[in-house]
């Protein structure tokens, strides 16, 4: 089983990032053959700093091997690395309809936020399926919110089936309901772009000021609190054990607890849940050659089956020999 995922490099890894991709992702690597990639393509349509972009996607790498990505299990590479994926986005777009591309959500949520609305950002999920079937990839994990853009990626693949005959197969996705959305500070989905997040690598002052300053509602300390939708509770159930997540959620229930007592006990949680993740990361960036070399490794692994779906595509449009 190969199963497939990647992550932009738009800025610094937050708990979102870690719980809805990372975690998940570095569990499968051992049940399949793992592919995960940075995907520096896609972070083109908002990224526009060629320094910054640099910069992300070294300190992505940092942090994924930090959080447990082993390279002897997975292979971990630079999406640009492997330049047929642009070539397959380009024959996969010829036989894509607009109309599909326009039912998707990501377009018009981004667009609202404020995007400019590019092509590369229209045509995103075109370039997503492209990294999914360049790599025969049998599983792909992803968040509640990118469902669809699997989904899209099938559509394509049957239609590239139905016009040149059995070219892709169709991958499975891999959804953990539990995790697929993380809140953040404000309650809506953890982003960068809603400037709510809460980065697992921050110094411990700028770590205790975020969650402190995590929005509450006015319950009185002595009254129990509501325990839907509560951010608090949500974020400490990823980082706490059954037995300490219980305990929170008895706080809430009885009442006599404070947020602020509270929102301490879930920065304790992280902290904890992170030390052995920060010790690790300081390894890495000591051994300065490291991060090149498992990209690089990565890369020259990620070609070898690109190159061979690329044979077969191309001998399947027309466009080389068979």
């Amino acid at each position: 089983m190969r199963i497939l995922s990647g992550i932009q490099p738009s800025g610094t890894l937050h708990l979102g990032n870690y719980f809805g991709m990372m975690k998940p992702s570095i569990e499968l690597q051992e049940q399949g053959e793992a592919h995960y990639f940075i995907a520096d393509l896609h972070a083109l349509t908002t990224v526009h700093d060629a320094a910054a972009l640099r910069a992300n996607v070294r300190e992505l790498a940092v942090d994924f091997l930090a959080c447990g990505l082993d390279p002897a299990r997975a292979v971990f590479f630079r999406q640009s690395d492997v330049p047929a994926v642009t070539e397959l986005s380009w024959i996969l777009s010829t036989v894509t309809p607009m109309g599909l591309l326009e039912r998707c959500h990501s377009f018009k949520d981004k667009t609202a936020r404020g995007l400019a609305a590019s092509h590369g950002l229209f045509a995103y999920p075109v370039l997503m399926a492209a990294d999914i079937l360049i790599c025969d990839s049998d599983l792909v994990p992803v968040g509640r919110d990118q469902k669809q853009h699997l989904e899209v990626t099938r559509d394509i693949a049957v239609k590239m089936n139905e016009t040149f005959g059995e070219i892709f197969k169709l991958p499975q996705p891999s959804i953990r309901d539990e995790t697929a959305v993380v809140p953040g500070l404000d309650g809506a989905k953890m982003s960068k772009s809603y400037n709510n997040t809460i980065e697992i690598f921050a110094p411990e002052a700028v770590l205790r000021k975020k969650i402190m300053g995590i929005k509450t509602d006015s319950t009185p300390v002595e009254s129990p609190k509501p325990t839907e939708g509560a951010v608090i509770l949500d974020l400490y159930k990823l980082v706490a054990s059954p037995a300490d997540y219980q305990s929170m959620l008895d706080a809430f229930r009885n009442g006599g607890t404070g947020y602020g007592d509270l929102k301490k006990q879930l920065f304790a949680g992280i902290w904890e849940y992170f030390a052995p993740f920060r010790v690790r990361r300081e390894e890495i960036l000591a051994d300065t050659g490291l991060v090149d070399r498992v990209l690089a490794d990565g890369a020259g692994k990620a070609r070898e089956v690109s190159d061979r779906v690329m044979k077969r595509v191309r001998a399947a449009v027309g466009i080389g020999e068979r």
